[in-house]
């Protein structure tokens, strides 16, 4: 677990989630009360109480936990996070909440979907549902001192998505609506598991760029500057990763045909390739999952203009 200043309000927490360092972020914002964005999985939760006992942070001050989505690795921590805090009022989205609450068929998707990884992040606990925000787009969280967040629907990358503007920093917390930004290597590569809709996705990034932000704080991983560019970019890479698996499936190729071209067609994700295979997660996700949601949704949807 290790703890960075970004602001005199905004902290980034790297949850450090089985080890795995530069993957997943918290982000805690002090006002006079405290907000946590993003709780991370059930297995790093230890992590993230350590970062508030660190920051000198009583547990009863905490009032919001914002989570992206319900996603074990943004949202799997919330049930045994939401235990230590007393006062805390989890905001997620309304098609979320039920699934908060009762996180069992969560559990059993993911464990089909993501197999051995489930392992890593640990098993969602049930969140009691007066604890629960289901929240509106535009919707203003306030914990004092001019320290806001305000809810940005932004579906595609599930159904449930909400992103969070920060006005002091003029920044956004994307969740996963822009992708995942490998800091280490500058380089921003899809996460589109199925069901992806890349015509809600670029609706959303849309919403995004209209707020003219200055950074992005991302879930995966970390503050980014020149974030217009950054949300034009990723706009133009799933757009051509479409125009990709359009033509793949006009010449009925299979998964791994398309893969591969768009290995071949994608500079960042040629730039990224040798990260991703090295990594416990990103190599199962990355060029698996998110090229299949990219597969059924160009074979079901028509390609947005």
């Amino acid at each position: 677990m290790h703890i960075t200043k970004l602001a005199e309000h905004l902290y980034l927490v790297d949850l450090e989630t089985a080890g795995i360092k530069n993957f997943i972020a918290s982000y805690i914002l002090k006002g006079k009360q405290v907000a946590i964005v993003e709780t991370g999985p059930t297995s790093s939760v230890s992590n993230l109480l350590s970062a508030l006992k660190e920051l000198n942070i009583k547990l009863e001050n905490v009032a919001y936990l914002a989570v992206s989505h319900i996603h074990l690795d943004h949202g799997g921590g919330t049930g045994k996070l939401i235990k230590h805090l007393p006062k805390a009022k989890v905001i997620v989205h309304p098609r979320g909440a039920p699934h908060l609450v009762n996180p069992e068929k969560l559990w059993q998707q993911s464990q089909l979907v993501l197999g051995k990884i489930t392992k890593i992040y640990g098993s969602p606990k049930p969140v009691p549902t007066e604890r629960i925000i289901a929240a509106a787009d535009g919707m203003t969280f306030d914990v004092g001192h001019g320290v806001k967040l305000k809810v940005i629907e932004t579906l595609g990358h599930a159904s449930h998505h909400l992103s969070y503007h920060e006005p002091l920093t003029e920044g956004v917390f994307p969740g996963d609506a822009a992708g995942i930004f490998l800091n280490e290597i500058d380089v921003i590569v899809p996460t589109t598991p199925a069901p992806f809709r890349l015509d809600i996705a670029l609706t959303s990034l849309d919403k995004l760029l209209n707020l003219k932000p200055k950074f992005l704080y991302y879930s995966h991983f970390g503050k980014a500057d020149n974030a217009v560019k950054k949300l034009q970019t990723y706009a133009h890479q799933l757009k051509l990763w479409a125009k990709t698996v359009k033509q793949g499936l006009t010449n009925k190729e299979g998964l791994e045909a398309i893969r591969e071209k768009i290995i071949k067609n994608d500079v960042a994700v040629q730039k990224a390739l040798q990260y991703i295979k090295m990594h416990p997660i990103l190599s199962e996700t990355t060029l698996n999952e998110s090229v299949q949601g990219f597969i059924d949704f160009v074979a079901n949807f028509p390609l947005p203009e």
